[in-house]
């Protein structure tokens, strides 16, 4: 074999590592900021994670024993009547209550896909009347893809930037990533690409508060749940409701 035959070989070979080194660091957690830990985790691969969670309607929700993909699965329309115009679908990490926060998880649409297909994360919750939520949907209008805040009133967009909207498909998984910061009041948002926001907001409403998942009116699963931040109160949520054990 010739010299740079060889040469070629090894250099591949050192390319092909590195590729691989990458994918695999790509797929570890990202490392907490400065200052943040892991507060929460839930990967919802087992039907005990369930009881993790409080809901607008626990019988919306199952556990979804996929073998690639085991998940939790909001499968049916929720029996929940809000008492302004806000989403029905609503599923808060029970008894904590997060201050400052990056929250990161896998989302996935079972809802065939229309303009206002849409998925939900929650944060900021007092009660049933006092929330924000995210609503990432395909196309954005005054009522779809956007930070909204409900304040005992229907829900309002706050948003200072957004995009034109994002692409559920059907049945595929995308990453999201929430972080709020107290001391200025920012909210941002990311939707598979980590590095660019899809959604910027600031309002300092409300402070602390409970954390979830869900959808304004249509169904989906959500897996590989990370909470990060300073710190977590413990705190019983007295508001929703909780699975009924298994007999």
């Amino acid at each position: 074999m010739r010299p740079h035959s060889n040469r070629f070989i090894a250099s591949t070979f050192s390319t092909l590592l590195t590729l691989s080194l990458s994918v695999a660091a790509a797929d570890q957690p990202a490392p907490p900021p400065a200052g943040y830990k892991l507060l929460y985790e839930q990967k919802c691969d087992l039907a005990a994670a369930l009881k993790d969670f409080v809901f607008t309607d626990p019988k919306a929700w199952r556990f979804s024993p996929d073998d690639r993909a085991p998940a939790l699965e909001l499968f049916q329309q929720s029996d929940y009547n809000p008492a302004s115009r806000s989403p029905f679908n609503i599923a808060l990490v029970a008894d904590k209550v997060f201050g400052e926060f990056i929250l990161e998880a896998d989302l996935l649409s079972t809802k065939e896909p229309y303009p206002h297909q849409d998925m939900c994360l929650f944060f900021g919750a007092q009660d049933p009347a006092h929330f924000y939520y995210v609503h990432m949907a395909v196309a954005a209008d005054p009522h779809a893809h956007n930070v909204f805040i409900v304040n005992n009133a229907p829900r309002l967009a706050i948003a200072k930037e957004t995009t034109k909207g994002i692409t559920w498909g059907l049945n595929q998984w995308h990453r999201v990533k929430l972080e709020r910061k107290l001391g200025d009041s920012s909210i941002k948002v990311y939707f598979d690409d980590m590095t660019r926001p899809i959604m910027i907001a600031a309002d300092k409403t409300f402070g602390a508060g409970y954390i979830g998942v869900g959808s304004f009116d249509d169904i989906g699963k959500v897996k590989n749940i990370r909470i990060q931040g300073p710190t977590m109160e413990t705190k019983k949520t007295e508001f929703f409701s909780r699975p009924k054990p298994a007999r």
